[in-house]
């Protein structure tokens, strides 16, 4: 018979025992030390238990968060209604982010410049060698706009500015992920645009720009301290000496030709500056809030903001989180997880771009993907109960295509022989989307619709104040905080 092996002592296998026994040769100075530590550590262990508990008490007692979700297609609208939404209720904070959004407007107006580049370089191939600022174009050359010595010159000169493009793109790429994906701006055409800059929402890419205190060791509120003037790489010194150039490509009667030809229309896409050269293009300029609401970032992914605002009578306050989610086709798979438990969905519908396609699908016309998008939304049972408010967008800039002749019924057949003017054009589109929301919604609901330009800051700020006012009293009826 095999001599019995002797157990071995728990301590001796079991790890969490090997680390917390006491040292061997341990002193009574030492012991006591060490049982002084583990007092302390086990105080505030239970202090902080205690706190989570209080807190966890606190959250079951409060009313729960009031939730609303920004859904439409690309270049709706959302992030501008979010930055509206920050503007109004958290003041401090979004002008803590204006030497963030400088950058950014610069990007967007290089980026503006490589657009308008390309497009004479296209045209250039197209129409041959330059012409000289003297020669004549005949009639047979007249569908192609000629380029000439003078175009080509600032052309050159301006072609410098893609460094700052790069410059921007590789700072927005520290800390974390940048994509850049392929999207034209606005135009009915599709071809050879260039990139666009896709920043992760998880990257809180404010910071990169931002002066982090005003040398006092604290954070300063003053917008002028929030930029560091001194960077050696700050690209507004450059920008500022190409102004006079860049206005005078802007205003180039050719360039303007040479645009409407290959269908691209800068003055209908966000990030568009052209027109505010002499401002953004200041050695110390400072975003307003105007240009912050117009100013362009593609985010990839889903951003949530917390914000807490006060009930319509000036007594309880709540917290609202508002959920902004890509619009593209390859991102709204993610809509239906946030469907569940939202209070308010707000639906921006572009109605500007019914002469527009997807840039995902040329195929598509924009309205109709609006049309198909809110169907799908009021058909979803998930949100039955939820309140659908749909922000018909940039009435602006279809109020300034109509008048230039362009006719909806030429993109929408059923408008058939209508005024073609924008008060009978939006009650159209408005009866169309609300008999959408009559034939598909799960049960009936209110037909919550606003005519809206959400980068007017005054007329915006009424709609969403009544929106928050709404949504406010819905949730402390329903938590049964008032009659």
């Amino acid at each position: 018979m095999p001599a019995r092996v002797p157990r071995r002592p728990m301590e001796d296998i079991d790890p969490f025992a090997n680390a917390i026994a006491p040292p061997e040769n341990e002193s009574l100075q030492e012991r006591e030390l060490r049982l002084q530590k583990e007092r302390a550590a086990r105080q505030i262990s239970e202090a902080i238990d205690a706190e989570l508990s209080r807190e966890q008490a606190f959250e079951k007692k409060r009313p729960k968060p009031v939730k609303i979700l920004l859904l439409g297609q690309s270049e709706s609208g959302k992030s501008t209604t979010l930055k509206n939404f920050q503007l109004m209720y958290e003041p401090k904070a979004f002008k803590a982010e204006r030497a963030s959004w400088r950058a950014i407007i610069q990007l967007n107006i290089v980026r503006s410049v490589r657009i308008i580049l390309d497009a004479i370089s296209r045209a250039q191939n197209i129409g041959g060698r330059p012409a000289s600022a003297r020669s004549s174009v005949s009639s047979q050359d007249s569908a192609f706009p000629r380029v000439d010595s003078e175009l080509v010159a600032l052309k050159m000169r301006l072609s410098s500015l893609l460094e700052v493009e790069q410059q921007l793109m590789k700072r927005l790429s520290v800390p974390g992920e940048v994509e850049p994906t392929e999207r034209p701006l606005a135009s009915s055409s599709r071809r050879h645009q260039p990139r666009e800059l896709a920043v992760n929402s998880t990257v809180v890419w404010q910071g990169v720009f931002r002066r982090t205190g005003d040398g006092n060791g604290r954070e300063s509120l003053d917008s002028d301290h929030l930029v560091d003037w001194d960077d050696p790489e700050d690209p507004g010194v450059k920008l500022h000496a190409c102004r006079d150039d860049l206005k005078r490509l802007w205003e180039h009667p050719t360039v303007q030709a040479i645009l409407e030809k290959q269908s691209i229309r800068l003055q209908e896409s966000a990030g568009f500056f052209l027109d505010s050269i002499d401002a953004v293009t200041s050695l110390r300029y400072i975003p307003t809030d105007d240009h912050i609401l117009r100013a362009r970032l593609k985010t990839l992914g889903v951003s949530e903001h917390r914000m807490r605002l006060s009930d319509p009578t000036g007594g309880m306050s709540r917290d609202f989180r508002i959920f902004d989610v890509g619009g593209t086709r390859s991102l709204r798979a993610a809509w239906v997880s946030y469907f569940d438990d939202m209070d308010a969905i707000i639906f921006l519908a572009p109605i500007s771009a019914f002469d527009q396609v997807l840039t995902e699908d040329p195929t598509v016309n924009r309205l109709a993907d609006s049309y198909k998008l809110w169907t799908t939304i009021n058909s979803n049972k998930l949100l039955q109960k939820t309140n659908l408010i749909l922000f018909l967008n940039k009435i602006d800039i279809m109020q300034a295509k109509l008048a230039a002749g362009i006719r909806l019924s030429d993109f929408v057949d059923s408008y058939g022989r209508r005024p073609n003017d924008f008060d009978s054009a939006s009650k159209y589109l408005k009866k169309q989307f609300q008999a959408i929301l009559k034939q598909n919604s799960p049960t009936p609901r209110i037909f919550y619709c606003h005519l809206t330009n959400v980068i007017d800051t005054k007329s915006t700020r009424y709609v969403l104040a009544g929106i928050k006012d709404m949504l406010m009293r819905a949730n402390l009826q329903e938590s049964h905080l008032i009659l």
